[in-house]
C-alpha cells in the first residue's frame, strides 16, 4: 500500500520502523516475484501497482 501511495523507501522504512535497506530488499524481492525485470526505461514500482490493481 505504501508503495502504491508513491512513498520512497526511506518514507516506508520510517512508517514501518525498519531500515531502508530492509525495505529495498523486500521491494526488490516482490518486484522479482512479479516478473518485473530491472530496466532503465521502466518504473517497476508503478508496474507493480498496476499488476496488483489488475489482479
Amino acid at each position: 500500500m505504501l508503495v502504491a501511495e508513491g512513498r520512497s523507501n526511506l518514507a516506508i522504512a520510517t512508517a514501518l520502523t525498519v531500515t531502508e535497506a530492509a525495505v529495498a530488499k523486500h521491494t526488490r524481492n516482490i518486484l522479482n516475484k512479479l516478473g518485473l525485470p530491472q530496466a532503465e526505461d521502466t518504473h517497476r514500482r508503478v508496474l507493480a501497482v498496476l499488476t496488483y490493481l489488475r489482479g
